[in-house]
């Protein structure tokens, strides 16, 4: 179907809300291929997120975040996004809107090392993953044991190599970290799978939001690490993880760094396949152009050090 305009998501977000006077509407960061967003201001200027999944998958997804959100109820050091309403769509799914979180993206290139917003960060995703695993099961996310994972990641590899489009020096890259069993002797945690600098909200002193959790499962708590381990400062995620480790019952895992950029380069292989798999041309092009873009840079960030 084609994409939902942002007008046409605010009818739909007055639909979802009693009450709520759009005054003003206009695209909202980009959710990815499989969701129309949209931010609409109200009479009295408050701002909301309106979301719509594309495809059967992406409503399904959606319904899952819902749950696991209106169940997420232990104490986070940082905000998560509640339901103001939502509307049944005629070609299923449902429109959900919500009021938009407090602070601004984070990009990790913006991050600093040091006590204040990385320390945040840290600490905030030590939180994230030390939830109670029943609370994600629970909400019928995905839920995998670091094995079962794995060969999830070797299938998602398998499937990239087949289209052609990956260069072969980083399939080789790539397959020798995930045949090396040794490196994915993690414990599974809750993640939010999905962490970019949009989903990420701060203040400019400390983390006060994550959105986006439609990714959420149990797995990897390395894969949360991913913005960070590629886009960071090294002595900014170090300031990240030192928070983190601190703020962990269980030690620090010796690999966590190793998959996280594993998983950041891994994530340019998943955005080719959301471009053929909605035969979206430019997507497929604009991650073929980061593929080539990181393999002909890839001597200079080793992986398996």
């Amino acid at each position: 179907m084609p994409p939902r305009s942002p007008q046409v998501l605010a009818a739909l977000a007055t639909a979802a809300v009693p009450g709520l006077e759009v005054v003003a509407a206009g695209p909202a960061q980009d959710d990815g291929a499989d969701f129309d967003a949209a931010v609409v201001v109200d009479a009295a200027h408050r701002r909301f997120t309106v979301r719509a999944p594309r495809r059967p998958a992406a409503a399904a997804a959606l319904d899952a975040e819902l749950e696991l959100l209106s169940g997420l109820h232990e104490p986070l050091p940082f905000a998560v996004p509640r339901a103001a309403g939502t509307v049944v769509l005629g070609e299923g799914g449902r429109c959900v809107v919500t009021p938009e979180l407090p602070g601004s993206p984070l990009h990790p290139e913006d991050l600093r090392p040091g006590p204040g917003l990385a320390r945040s960060v840290g600490t905030g995703l030590a939180a994230l993953h030390q939830i109670d695993v029943a609370v994600f099961a629970d909400a019928g996310v995905p839920v995998y044991d670091a094995e079962e994972y794995r060969r999830r990641r070797l299938s998602e590899l398998d499937r990239a190599a087949a289209t052609g489009h990956v260069p072969p020096r980083l399939l080789t890259r790539w397959e020798v970290l995930m045949e090396d069993v040794a490196r994915w002797r993690f414990a599974a945690t809750p993640v939010h799978g999905d962490l970019v600098g949009e989903h990420v909200r701060t203040d400019g002193e400390a983390l006060t939001g994550i959105t986006g959790w439609v990714d959420a499962k149990v797995a990897d708590p390395a894969d949360d690490f991913a913005w960070l381990a590629v886009g960071a400062d090294p002595d900014a995620l170090e300031s990240v993880l030192e928070a983190y480790a601190h703020a962990r019952h269980d030690p620090l895992d010796p690999d966590l760094l190793l998959r996280a950029r594993l998983a950041g380069e891994l994530a340019l292989t998943r955005w080719l396949l959301v471009g053929l798999r909605t035969e979206d041309e430019e997507i497929v092009e604009d991650a073929r152009r980061m593929l080539d873009d990181l393999d002909a840079h890839a001597d200079a960030v080793p992986l398996g050090v």
